[in-house]
């Protein structure tokens, strides 16, 4: 058999870069559109929280066929990193103190999952896994001595961290949270407690269609401080040690005053 001429294989390939042209392509069919109420949440000294509205619409493809498959929406919302000491208290000689610690290196100090239904329904384990999706397969780097890797699901520091975080509020999950309003309308609500770290926070939305991601998109906010906190926060970073003696100073002053003020004679 006799290899193809150069001429000839020019032909082939264009009848094949025409034929795929010419074929119809389901994938990018929808694309997400979404924003957020507010992307610049403002912290005061009578700060308690915000709530923030996400809202978005699914745009198909009018050359496509619509789905017979329902749409899902699971929107994930990540704040500023932090790497994390957690500490497992012991008893040595008798006495309890801090027996072992692992630092979490880079952790999420905000991480919120919304979805329209549980992840279970939406799609299999193994896509859970890969996409990070809710926080039991979210990824948390692990580091015992000059070691990293990626924390266990079952391991009791990791469960202890994310237990922790939970009760602060800070690591949370809806399984319910997002409400299409229309067949392509959608809506959530994402809640940010007063304890919610400084920074910018990501919004992560993915698009479920019979249980394969089919589009995705992002948004942003960020919650910074304003007006005298502001200041205090900024001298803190900026002059670290003149901040320690002020505060240290305010503090001899406020505990002298009071002695002053409740003294008995």
């Amino acid at each position: 058999m006799r290899p193809a001429s150069r001429p000839q294989m020019r032909v082939v390939c264009a009848v094949a870069s025409w034929v795929f042209a010419l074929a119809p392509q389901s994938a990018g069919a929808e694309r997400l559109v979404s924003s957020l109420s507010n992307h610049i949440v403002q912290v005061t000294s009578n700060f308690t929280g915000v709530e923030l509205t996400l809202f978005g619409t699914v745009e198909n493809d009018q050359t496509t066929a619509p789905r017979n498959d329902r749409y899902d929406i699971v929107a994930t919302v990540t704040g500023p990193r932090q790497s994390v000491v957690a500490l497992r208290k012991g008893r040595i000689f008798g006495i309890w103190m801090n027996a072992e610690s692992r630092t979490f290196v880079d952790a999420p100090s905000f991480l919120e999952v919304l979805s329209t239904r549980p992840f279970a329904s939406i799609t299999d384990a193994e896509t859970l896994r890969r996409e990070q999706i809710g926080i039991a397969d979210m990824s948390l780097q692990q580091q015992t001595g000059p070691d990293v890797a990626k924390a266990t699901p079952n391991s009791l520091f990791r469960q202890a961290f994310v237990r922790i975080k939970q009760d602060r509020h800070l690591y949370g999950e809806t399984t319910d949270g997002v409400t299409f309003l229309t067949p392509s309308l959608y809506r959530a609500t994402i809640f940010v407690p007063a304890e919610a770290a400084v920074g910018n926070y990501d919004v992560d939305i993915k698009l479920f269609a019979g249980g394969a991601v089919i589009a995705r998109t992002n948004s942003a906010f960020e919650i910074v401080t304003v007006g005298f906190e502001r200041f205090i926060a900024g001298a803190a970073v900026d002059y670290g040690l003149a901040y320690g003696v002020v505060a240290a100073m305010m503090a001899v002053m406020t505990g002298w005053l009071a002695s002053v003020v409740f003294r008995r004679d």
